[in-house]
């Protein structure tokens, strides 16, 4: 599963994720995008946080087309599993992050390594 500035940079920067892009090329992988990613993706180029290369919508279209993403959505169980969290990380969108990984038993691909306090096992 996809963290937002993996999608982000495997987009518009290539060489940032080049040490996890094994992983997110390998055809053997399921490859997830939670849509928790999709909205705090959004909200930051809304904010002015974040700048694409393209129009947002056409960089998730091309992005979950070029890597061959499965969508992720948020569901009840997600929101409980990331309520019981320790407090370890107080952002919302990667907390779901978390939350979905380990329900799903999924790594995560990303830099962050705040997330490794929860057991989740990041690709990077």
């Amino acid at each position: 599963m996809l963290d937002t500035h993996t999608l982000f940079w495997a987009v518009d920067d290539p060489t940032r994720v080049s040490a996890a892009l094994t992983a997110m090329q390998d055809p053997a992988n399921d490859r997830l995008l939670s849509a928790a990613t999709i909205w705090e993706l959004a909200i930051k180029v809304g904010q002015g946080k974040i700048r694409l290369s393209m129009p947002y919508r056409l960089c998730m279209a091309t992005a979950i087309a070029d890597l061959k993403l499965s969508l992720l959505p948020v569901t009840v169980e997600y929101a409980e599993r990331q309520s019981m969290l320790p407090p370890h990380h107080k952002d919302p969108f990667d907390r779901l992050l978390i939350a979905q990984a380990l329900v799903e038993d999924v790594p995560i691909v990303g830099a962050d390594a705040v997330f490794d306090t929860y057991g989740v096992k990041r690709l990077w």
